[in-house]
């Protein structure tokens, strides 16, 4: 046997032909484990890739002079790519939170809804406070009060309505009258002036009267509070809505299947998308400088909450590397960066938690979706910036109430703002009403959006990601504690049966058999012992 081995293995005069083998399997694995990194990676690798070209071609057709409507056959591309994810937007919501919450027991969605809610409270309020407190430390507004929208050649961006309006359009939103009209209109409130008589001197007297009407756009946070209940009352109907949760789960998975197949588009359409802007912008030296201060301070604040607070935070919760964590979605934020919309990142979001962090679907799908809608950090940065910025411009110090009054509703009217590009702006203005600063130089904020709002709606989806990944922690902490929980029980049962059986062991002697072996054992022992006395006796 061993001679056998001796020549499988090979003999001594064959021993320079090992190294060589061993040299080429090395090889062969270093290649194959390059090979396996691309084949991983190359939808990562591809979307950056789309981002830099797109760059690049922006560039080289920016000197091309383009007319409008060149501009935009050239953008064709990547809007093509919004219009793909935007499509998937409302089965996506709708299924996945239907699914989320009737798969998920009532009790833990309710735990789980609660530190959710708590979770995106939070970390709104902490980056409002960020916003706040770098707009007081970087002063982007002071010494620029000669800077208005005409300098800019900008136009102005009317806004009239009244602050309480916007809260109570934020309910009234929340429970839209009409579903169906809800996929694609939501409700805001406008005002037309009345003539309500003359008066004392002969003048006529007017008033503003609020009415409503509806808007282009899907009311996304009523179709996300519908969805969550209907998921909660299939769950109670039992077996009764077993059918309805399967049909629902099978969609929800066939628009992830759209998602992956969308996905392979997204490096091609960002590429576009990236240049588009490019090609369209107009003098930003100009206005990169004259609200450079601004741009600095917002972007600054994003950097911050994105690359420290939030990672901490994940870190605190769950005592693991966040970074790591955040490698698996460079997709998800470059499709952020390039699309400027959390709703039409939220297709790609969801399924790189899933399949790269491990995100428990039930909580991924029941979570994401609410986040996109309400968790606005980023927004909530850059809008308590402005809200400062344009204070500054108009040489107005702000009191502590107003200070306080822009955080609260900044945090508040975030949950609000439409995940689309330049929502936020519209947020602005509410805040602005709030503590009772003029609306006219939101075209500021405007001008340079579409710079800020990039990185506005990274940070808003990375907070939605880590809080899916905290939730998940909670999650499994809390089954591995009931799991436990569990098996202490079933030991504290075994421990009483056999008590039990003790207690019955000496209670009823005669009909065990065990007992009766002993019993007979004791028996044979003082036959023996006698039979010693005996012969001890006899002797």
């Amino acid at each position: 046997m061993e001679e056998k081995k001796s020549e499988i293995n090979g003999h001594a005069g064959h021993k320079c032909s090992l190294p060589t083998v061993s040299i080429k399997s090395e090889k062969k694995s270093c290649k194959d484990k390059c090979a396996g990194f691309f084949k991983r990676n190359l939808l990562v690798i591809m979307t950056v890739s789309g981002v830099l070209v797109g760059v690049g071609l922006g560039m080289m057709v920016r000197n091309m002079n383009l007319t409008r409507a060149q501009m935009t056959y050239f953008a064709f591309p990547g809007e093509m790519l919004l219009r793909m994810l935007k499509m998937i937007i409302l089965p996506l919501v709708v299924c996945s939170l239907i699914s989320g919450a009737a798969s998920l027991d009532t009790r833990s969605l309710g735990k789980l809804g609660g530190i959710a809610v708590s979770y995106f409270l939070v970390t709104t309020l902490i980056a409002s406070s960020i916003g706040v407190a770098l707009a007081f430390i970087i002063k982007p507004g002071v010494g620029a009060g000669a800077l208005n929208t005409n300098n800019l050649g900008l136009e102005g961006v009317s806004n009239n309505k009244e602050t309480a309006d916007s809260f109570l359009d934020l309910a009234r939103n929340l429970f839209p009258s009409n579903l169906v009209a809800a996929a694609f209109r939501s409700y805001a409130t406008d005002y037309k002036t009345v003539l309500i008589g003359n008066g004392t001197n002969g003048t006529l007297n007017y008033q503003k009267v609020p009415f409503g009407t509806d808007t282009d756009g899907m009311n996304i946070l009523g179709l996300v509070l519908f969805a969550m209940v209907f998921g909660v009352a299939l769950r109670k109907l039992g077996a009764e809505g077993e059918e309805l949760i399967r049909f629902f789960n099978a969609f929800n998975e066939a628009t992830m299947v759209l998602v992956s197949w969308i996905m392979w588009y997204v490096p091609f359409g960002i590429m576009f998308l990236v240049g588009s802007k490019i090609v369209e912008m107009e003098d930003v030296v100009l206005l990169v400088t004259s609200l450079g201060k601004y741009i600095f301070a917002s972007i600054l604040g994003h950097i911050i909450h994105g690359c420290i607070i939030l990672p901490l935070i994940y870190f605190g919760f769950t005592r693991t590397n966040p970074y790591s964590f955040l490698s698996g979605l460079i997709t998800p934020f470059t499709t952020a960066f390039a699309t400027c919309s959390s709703s039409a990142t939220l297709p790609t979001m969801m399924k790189c938690v899933e399949e790269n962090n491990g995100v428990d679907k039930r909580i991924s799908r029941f979570i994401l979706p609410i986040g996109a809608t309400v968790n606005m950090d980023g927004a909530a940065i850059f809008q308590c910036v402005a809200a400062v910025f344009i204070a500054q411009l108009n040489n107005v110090d702000l009191n502590a109430g107003q200070i306080f009054t822009i955080l609260v509703t900044a945090t508040a009217s975030s949950v609000g703002a439409a995940g689309i590009p330049a929502g936020g702006i519209i947020t602005i203005a509410i805040i602005l009403e709030a503590i009772g600063l003029p609306t006219h130089d939101l075209s500021l904020m405007l001008a340079v959006d579409w710079i800020v709002d990039r990185t506005t709606t990274v940070v808003n989806v990375e907070g939605d990601a880590l809080g899916a990944g905290i939730l998940h922690h909670i999650n499994e902490q809390e089954m591995k504690k009931q799991k436990h929980q569990q098996e202490h029980q079933e030991e504290q049962e075994l421990l009483e049966v056999k008590v039990e059986v003790v207690a019955n062991v000496k209670a009823e002697e005669e009909t065990s058999p065990l007992v009766t072996h002993q019993n007979q054992e004791e028996n044979s022992s003082r036959e023996t012992l006698n039979d010693k006395d005996g012969v001890e006796s006899v002797l």
